[in-house]
């Protein structure tokens, strides 16, 4: 039985018996969130799922609206480990307006990599529809993706305004205003609110976005943090 994952005799299961447990629980869980939304799964289908007895859910998780949050908080910690592959962009020095575009359309093209993901696209509809039975998921999800994506992107912009690429202003509000255009259209459309968006057009609507953003920021100057 060696590498296998066992019991301690009449005790309780090895940590990694209960590390996989739990991921076994949260993937039946995931899947049952997404493909059916938060009403219609219920504990017994996510136990039926994963194969266990409810009180097993339950020894874990008080509920389902528990349970649900740490399939969120999966899938949140999950994609911000992919967005990681920023960091190398934003970390290094821009080298004139050719490299700010460069690295903004990097920037653009990993975004929306991550939230045109089934999953991602599934998550939004569902936590749109959840929002009032869970109004601190949404904000949670906001500081996780876009509030940390916010945070990259005005230090770039920052680097851009330092070497005079730029006009000063409030690169925290500009960055704000970059994700919005990068990733409002395709998300809509990926939620069915238009036709979806293959995978040159994506890089196209990147490109396009980075343009008329960049366009903007030059010829007229970044607004002043309010006061």
């Amino acid at each position: 039985m060696s590498g296998a994952v066992i019991r301690r005799f009449g005790g309780r299961p090895t940590a990694d018996a209960a590390a996989l447990l739990e991921t076994t629980i949260l993937d039946a869980a995931t899947a049952a969130f997404l493909a059916d939304g938060y009403a219609a799964t219920s504990i017994e289908a996510v136990a039926k799922g994963s194969g266990v007895a409810k009180r097993t859910l339950y020894a874990r998780w008080d509920g389902k609206p528990a349970l649900f949050r740490a399939v969120v908080e999966r899938l949140m910690t999950r994609w911000l480990s992919l967005a990681g592959g920023w960091t190398p962009v934003m970390g290094g020095a821009v080298s004139g307006l050719a490299g700010l575009e460069d690295a903004l359309n990097d920037a653009a093209e990993r975004i929306l990599a991550i939230a045109l993901r089934p999953e991602a696209v599934a998550l939004h509809r569902l936590l749109v529809a959840e929002s009032a039975r869970f109004p601190e998921l949404p904000r949670m999800m906001h500081q996780a993706g876009a509030s940390e994506g916010g945070i990259r992107i005005a230090a770039l912009l920052d680097q851009a305004v330092a070497t005079g690429m730029l006009p000063p202003g409030d690169t925290v509000f500009a960055a704000e205003q970059f994700l919005h255009l990068v990733l409002a259209g395709p998300q809509r459309r990926a939620l069915g609110l238009g036709p979806p968006l293959d995978e040159p057009a994506v890089k196209a609507w990147c490109h396009a976005a980075v343009r008329l953003f960049l366009s903007g920021v030059r010829n007229e100057r970044l607004p002043h943090q309010a006061e």
